[in-house]
């Protein structure tokens, strides 16, 4: 069945940041667009015309990544101030934060049940949380160097990371172990995706390659050389179909997983495009770059019913689904098609929405903040509801909240501040430690099983018959 695409089309732009883009996400009931920056701040961009943006000031220092969680109720944010915050997007900017780790974090994610956020970090460790009390659950450890990126499976059963130390690596998250390991040669991991089906991963890397991998048989199924600067970000098409990904090239390349070739290379940023990301319906991506702006793009190319093209697909086989694809080492030579956008985002700089400020500096009081009651008045779905229930375990990570916690609503000395934080950062190290501890007990525990098993199977082997 012959299937006519549109070409992409730039349909917002947003400008309100004051420094490089480095995460973007839209809520999944397709109001609002969260964009993290350089500048500290987390924006939410609503898409009814003349609507507000809403500039969220919490941070301490820039926001790495964010994240709304399945429902829509709730958005999460990284920072390099080594906290992650939780937020409702609406006006009154309210927040529940903890001290995730002890170093940058760079990604943050929600599970596909809104129950558990992972972390990635500077630190070399990957942490899962709980969402309703933030606590902490535990460490993925086996890195090398930084984690530039962790993410869920689409059933929530596996992890990735991708790091400095050049691997991606898939993770059990019942038995807390790294089943695989995929090994970048030409550079380090900027950003790793789960494909939609789970049986695919793809990881962008700072040589300028797009990798997708099948983790059924732990093979490279598509190797894109076709970025001449560093990939920051990519992101799937909910049908698995395509791939966006946005380089320090300053294009947007939109790939057809199906041939295993580019359609598109779009421009519309000055300079390094430093994030992307699809819709979760497939309708529209968004873009942000070095310049300080966000750009909407409605996709087009997918205005076909997804189900019809599939179900048809099925039946006469006539093309591989991506799982199917072989490694490619010679691509069709068609070349993709240029889309250049600038004029037209010059021509939106009228429309600009205007921004109100918002967050806990001018909504939050100290009573409000002790409780951790910020998200009682509001109507939230099973999965997130009790996200600003604060409810700390001494010996995990997160109790160094409460720290962090005093430090926000009182003013203290400098001294006695710096003192706490580094009481805050001992105390991480000894959470770490304490882990390690257990891990290496659990270890021991299924030796001494194992050998005490086998010697019940020698005694009965020489047992002598009757």
């Amino acid at each position: 069945m012959a299937v006519t695409l549109e070409d992409p089309s730039l349909e917002r732009h947003f400008r309100g940041h004051r420094d490089t883009i480095t995460g973007l996400d839209f809520n999944p009931n397709m109001t609002q667009l969260a964009s993290g920056s350089m500048d500290s701040c987390l924006m939410v961009w609503n898409f009814k015309p003349k609507m507000r943006a809403y500039r969220f000031v919490g941070h301490k220092d820039a926001v790495m990544s964010v994240c709304f969680s399945p429902s829509g109720h709730l958005v999460a944010s990284s920072s390099r101030d080594k906290t992650v915050r939780l937020w409702i997007p609406s006006v009154k900017g309210e927040s529940t934060v903890f001290k995730a780790h002890t170093a940058t974090v760079r990604s943050v994610d929600f599970s596909a049940d809104g129950q558990t956020l992972c972390t990635a970090s500077d630190d070399k460790t990957v942490k899962l949380w709980a969402v309703h009390r933030q606590k902490f659950l535990f460490s993925l450890t086996q890195h090398m160097n930084w984690v530039r990126c962790a993410k869920f499976s689409p059933d929530g059963r596996l992890l990735v990371s991708g790091s400095d130390d050049k691997t991606v690596r898939l993770w059990d998250r019942q038995t807390k172990q790294c089943i695989h390991s995929f090994f970048e040669t030409g550079g380090f991991v900027n950003h790793v995706e789960f494909h939609p089906s789970g049986t695919c991963i793809a990881s962008a890397g700072t040589d300028g390659s797009v990798k997708v991998w099948d983790i059924r048989m732990n093979k490279i199924l598509q190797n894109h050389t076709a970025h001449s600067g560093p990939v920051n970000k990519l992101s799937f098409h909910s049908t698995g179909n395509y791939l966006i990904t946005g380089s320090d090239d300053a294009t947007i390349k939109i790939f057809d997983l199906l041939e295993g070739r580019i359609l598109y290379t779009l421009h519309g940023h000055q300079g390094p495009v430093t994030a992307v990301a699809f819709s979760r319906n497939g309708e529209y991506f968004s873009s942000g770059g070095s310049d300080e702006q966000v750009l909407a793009w409605k996709t087009n190319f997918d205005q076909i019913d997804v189900n019809e093209v599939l179900s048809q697909r099925k039946k006469e086989r006539s093309q591989p689904i991506v799982e199917d694809i072989p490694p490619r080492s010679k691509l069709r030579s068609k070349s993709p098609k240029r889309l250049d956008a600038k004029l037209a985002v010059r021509s939106m700089d009228d429309e600009e929405p205007a921004i109100t400020d918002v967050g806990p500096a001018l909504f939050q009081s100290e009573t409000s903040m002790a409780n951790g009651r910020f998200f009682s008045d509001y109507e939230m779905s099973s999965a997130d509801r009790g996200a600003g229930d604060v409810n700390y375990s001494a010996a995990d990570p997160s109790a160094s909240r409460s720290v962090t916690q005093t430090l926000e609503s009182r003013s203290l000395p400098p001294q006695l501040t710096q003192f706490m934080e580094t009481i805050a950062g001992q105390l991480d190290i000894l959470t770490q430690t304490v882990s390690l501890l257990e891990q290496r007990l659990t270890m021991t525990e299924n030796k001494l099983r194992e050998c005490l098993d086998n010697q019940q199977k020698i005694t009965l082997q020489v047992r002598p018959t009757d």
